[in-house]
């Protein structure tokens, strides 16, 4: 009898400290809280679009998509959030459908992890 192994799927993100105290530091408390906030919520609704794209083979509204999800992660400094959305694009553009599979389950772990911290670190108050 074969064992069959499972891995534990986890995405560990880390937030780009520097770019939110810029943020708060240029916008001040409450309109940088704003745009967290206002960032969150369109980072969830765009995660949740894509995974619905994705399984509906809509492959070009799904690019777009993450696309404008990495534009919104970059700006409150979820780099590995962007990053992983540039990854979607660049798999989209060389046609490599495995790849784009298994990037795009990367993307929503890596999402959920950052809208994870990033609402811990607002409960922390920055």
């Amino acid at each position: 009898m074969q064992q069959v192994t499972m891995l534990a799927m986890s995405e560990p993100v880390q937030l780009d400290a520097d770019k939110l105290e810029e943020l708060y530091e240029e916008l001040g408390d409450v309109a940088a809280e704003d745009v967290v906030c206002r960032a969150m919520e369109e980072l969830a609704v765009k995660l949740a679009q894509v995974d619905r794209l994705y399984r509906s083979h809509q492959i070009e509204p799904m690019r777009k998509t993450a696309r404008s999800m990495g534009a919104i992660a970059a700006q409150v400094g979820m780099n590995m959030l962007a990053r992983v959305a540039a990854d979607v694009t660049r798999c989209v553009d060389a046609g490599d459908a495995t790849a784009l599979a298994a990037v795009v389950q990367r993307l929503m772990r890596t999402g959920e992890s950052s809208l994870t911290q990033i609402w811990q670190a607002q409960d922390l108050s920055l």
